[in-house]
C-alpha cells in the first residue's frame, strides 16, 4: 500500500483554499466539506496564508509593482532541468524518445504514447478526447493529462497511483483497456523482433538481458523528463516585467484575487496535491471516486491531483473526466465547487487572458 499521508502531497503555505474570501471560519457547512485527516493541516496552513496574503484579499491589485509582487510570492520559474534527470543518459533519452512513438507497444500495432498524448510540432501532450480511448477502442474513464512537465508533479496520474514517471511507464502497455499488450514476455519479444537489442545495450550496458519493462521505463521517463515548457510568464517571473501586456497582468491579478492561486501556485500552477473536487459545492461525477480507489480509503473519495495550468489553454477538454468542454466552463466550474464563488463573465474573460502567457513555445520537431 502506498503511503498516502500528508507528507506525499507536498502542502506548501499557499496550498489551500482562499476560504477567507467567501465564508467564515466558523461555517460549518464548509467544515463538512474538509475530510477528517486533512482538517488541521488545512487549519495551518489556512493561518499561515491569511497572514502571506492580507494585503491581496483586502485591497485590489491595481497596481503594476503590487501585481509583479504578488506573482512572485506565488509563483516561480520552472526548472531547466527536472528532478532525476542527472541519472539520465543521452543513450537512455534517445531510446525513450524512438520508445514514445513505438506503435509496437501496443497488442496491434497501432498506438504508441504518442498516440494519447501527442507532442509534435507543438501539440500539447493530450489527445483533446473527452477519455481516451484505448489500442483496441476501449473508451477510458478519464482524461489524458499532459505529458509536459509531468516530472515536476507530486506523482503520475490523476489518482496518484505511480509516485514517478518509472512507475507511470509500465500502467499503460499491460492495461487492456490502454494497449493491452498480454505480457512482459511478448512486449520483449515485439521490440527484439524490431531490432531494439542494441540500442537498450547502449542505454543498459550493465544489464545481460537489456531489454525488460524496467529499462522500458526508465527510458521512456528519461525521454518524458526532457519535456520541459518555456512561455512568457516564465519571462515574466524572470524579471522581464514586459513579457505580459496590461491585460495579462490585469487578468493575473484576478485569478490571485479570486482563489483560484490557492491550488494552481509554485512553478507547475498546479500539481504539487491532491484536492477534492467538489470541496464546497459538490461535483455532479460521482462515479469516479479519485484516490478512493487506489487507497482503499472512503475519506480519499473524489480526491484527484491538482493539474498544471502551464500550456492550458491548449489542452482542452479539462478535469479529471473531461467535462469541461471549453477554458471558460472549466474557470466557471472550478469556482463554484472548490472556492463556491460564481466567477462573474469579466472576470472569466481576464483570467483566461492571462492563461495565454502560458502557452507552451517549446517545440519537438522531429519524431
Amino acid at each position: 500500500m502506498k503511503d498516502y499521508s500528508m507528507k506525499h502531497y507536498s502542502m506548501n503555505p499557499y496550498s489551500i483554499n482562499f476560504i477567507a474570501l467567501n465564508y467564515n471560519l466558523k461555517n460549518t457547512n464548509l467544515a463538512k466539506q474538509c475530510i477528517s485527516k486533512y482538517c488541521f493541516a488545512i487549519l495551518v496552513l489556512f493561518l499561515s496564508f491569511i497572514t502571506i496574503s492580507q494585503s491581496y484579499a483586502q485591497d485590489p491589485i491595481d497596481q503594476q509593482d503590487q501585481i509583479d509582487q504578488a506573482a512572485l510570492s506565488f509563483f516561480t520559474t520552472l526548472p531547466k532541468v527536472m528532478p532525476g534527470s542527472d541519472k539520465d543518459t543521452q543513450e537512455q533519452v534517445s531510446l525513450g524518445k524512438k520508445l514514445y512513438f513505438e506503435t509496437s507497444l501496443s497488442i496491434n500495432n497501432v498506438q504508441s504514447c504518442n498516440s494519447c498524448h501527442n507532442i509534435v510540432n507543438g501539440a500539447p501532450g493530450v489527445d483533446h478526447l473527452k477519455v481516451s480511448i484505448g489500442t483496441l477502442g476501449t473508451l477510458g474513464t478519464r482524461n489524458a493529462p499532459t505529458t509536459w512537465n509531468a516530472g515536476f508533479h507530486v506523482a503520475q496520474f490523476w489518482d496518484g497511483r505511480a509516485n514517478t514517471l518509472e512507475e507511470q511507464a509500465k500502467f499503460p502497455i499491460l492495461d487492456p483497456n490502454e494497449m493491452a499488450m498480454p505480457s512482459e514476455k511478448e512486449v520483449i519479444n515485439r521490440l527484439l523482433n524490431k531490432g531494439y537489442l542494441e540500442q537498450f545495450a547502449k542505454a543498459f550496458p550493465n544489464h545481460t538481458s537489456p531489454i525488460n519493462l524496467d529499462t522500458i521505463s526508465v527510458a521512456l521517463a528519461s525521454f518524458q523528463r526532457t519535456l520541459i515548457t518555456s512561455d512568457r510568464f516564465d519571462e515574466y517571473l524572470a524579471g522581464n516585467t514586459n513579457a505580459i501586456n496590461r491585460d495579462e497582468k490585469e487578468g493575473l491579478a484576478v485569478f490571485i484575487k479570486r482563489g483560484c492561486v490557492a491550488c494552481h501556485n509554485g512553478p507547475v500552477l498546479g500539481g504539487k496535491l491532491f484536492m477534492k473536487m467538489g470541496l464546497v459545492h459538490p461535483y455532479p461525477n460521482k462515479i469516479d471516486k479519485g484516490m478512493a480507489k487506489v487507497t482503499g480509503n472512503p475519506a480519499d473519495s473524489y480526491f484527484f491531483k491538482v493539474p498544471s495550468l502551464r500550456n492550458i489553454l491548449n489542452t482542452a477538454p479539462y478535469f479529471h473526466d473531461g467535462a469541461a468542454a471549453t477554458i471558460e466552463q472549466a474557470i466557471e466550474d472550478t469556482g463554484w465547487h472548490q472556492l463556491g464563488i460564481k466567477i462573474s463573465n469579466k472576470d472569466v474573460r481576464a483570467i483566461k487572458v492571462f492563461f495565454n502567457t502560458l502557452d507552451n513555445q517549446t517545440k519537438l520537431i522531429e519524431k
